[in-house]
């Protein structure tokens, strides 16, 4: 089967010794198409799209994650608009091949930020995204409710309407994912659906539509069922699908095939 990795971090340095070997031919020599390095800090942003410049299979993605809020405000302009921050994330997201706005979003586990700020500049970024016509990328811990909140409210910004995007490792309801999918959004699915304890998130693969799911890794974390507590890379993806089409009731073909047209679709990857 054909793999998409709409999610991975390989500028980890969990991945020091074999990076270039993965992603020169490694992960394509096991049918992995191309995978979207998510950036999680600025140095992470840099990395991914330093990455997307070197390999042929590697997207980027170029945003500030919740946990680094802070670096917007060590900036010292308190006008979103003029903040320096920005104005470099924004001239990253201008590359080549950079294709999302993310990992942004909102982290209640550790609060390395309080959720003002969390909030504050995760608005910052759904209005960049808006103005630049690229979707989002969203990480959501113990946040769901007002992650939903702020999406929600900043769907749309100065009459533009935020291109879409996934929703990482989603973790929530049900009913907020069809809320998700009604405003135009992917459900982003990696290893934990494999997971015995799941069953919230196998719900939510087997009530919304397969077109509205996207296939990822977190790697090197998350790695699924039967390889769970290894270093994950995207050659896993293949349990994630596998499960999917047993949820679905789908041939494992015919499902990884929607999901890389969702990938595609999503990313606007031709």
């Amino acid at each position: 089967m054909k793999i998409i990795d709409t999610h991975a971090h390989y500028d980890d340095e969990a991945f020091e010794q074999d990076r270039d070997f993965l992603l020169s031919k490694g992960l394509r020599e096991n049918q992995v198409e191309l995978i979207v390095n998510m950036g999680a800090s600025m140095e992470g942003a840099e990395k991914s799209a330093e990455l997307a410049g070197r390999y042929p299979m590697v997207y980027a993605g170029c945003g500030i994650h919740p946990d680094d809020a802070g670096i917007f405000e060590e900036a010292g302009k308190t006008s979103c608009s003029e903040n320096p921050v920005l104005q470099h994330l924004k001239d990253l997201l201008s590359r080549p091949k950079v294709v999302c706005v993310g990992e942004i979003g909102l982290d209640y586990h550790w609060m390395v930020q309080p959720r003002e700020i969390q909030q504050k500049w995760f608005a910052a970024q759904l209005h960049l995204a808006a103005d630049m016509d690229l979707p989002i990328n969203v990480h959501s811990r113990e946040a769901s409710q007002d992650t939903f909140d702020v999406i929600l409210k900043n769907h749309t910004s100065g009459g533009r309407t935020t291109s879409g995007g996934i929703i990482h490792c989603y973790s929530g309801s049900v009913e907020m994912a069809e809320e998700y999918v009604k405003m135009g959004y992917h459900i982003g699915v990696g290893g934990v659906v494999t997971f015995k304890n799941s069953k919230k998130l196998r719900k939510v693969v087997e009530e919304i539509p397969i077109e509205a799911i996207v296939t990822e890794t977190d790697c090197p974390y998350m790695a699924p069922e039967p390889v769970r507590g290894t270093r994950n890379d995207s050659r896993n993806i293949r349990y994630v699908i596998e499960k999917i089409a047993e949820i679905k009731g789908m041939d494992i073909e015919e499902c990884a095939d929607v999901l890389i047209r969702n990938a595609l679709s999503v990313y606007r990857i031709r």
